[in-house]
């Protein structure tokens, strides 16, 4: 039997991005990355456990903020080359930016514009 982990189209070094979407909304939440061994865990431990490019280890996903991410489904697309995480956001906060969602900046009139709140100021939650 062969490893489902397989089945899927790694980057050279070894990463997939993943989307964490919320399973009850279907709004977009923010794009991480996964190596097999933060994909495999998010399967056995059902939270969503991602690859740090920055820190070069695993981010179990609201280790010190508490805004975790329980995992209700895992898709890959058509190319199996991107994860789908349909999740439960936790403390309604997915940003380290303190807000819902990392997509906060949209383009109008040939400018980045914020259209979101912070809900929590990062300092209170990133000790």
């Amino acid at each position: 039997m062969t490893d489902w982990l397989d089945d899927l189209k790694w980057d050279s070094a070894g990463l997939m991005p993943a989307i964490a979407q919320d399973r009850d909304s279907g709004e977009v939440l923010m794009l991480a990355w996964m190596n097999r061994e933060a994909l495999r865990l998010s399967s056995e431990q059902g939270r969503a456990v991602y690859w740090s490019r920055s820190r070069q280890k695993l981010w179990f996903k609201g280790e010190e903020s508490g805004h975790m991410q329980p995992l209700s489904e895992i898709r890959v697309d058509c190319d199996a080359d991107v994860i789908l995480l349909q999740v439960e956001q936790i403390g309604g906060i997915a940003c380290h930016t303190g807000r819902r969602r990392c997509f906060f900046r949209v383009l109008q009139d040939g400018a980045w514009q914020i259209d979101e709140e912070i809900i929590k100021n990062p300092d209170e939650i990133y000790r």
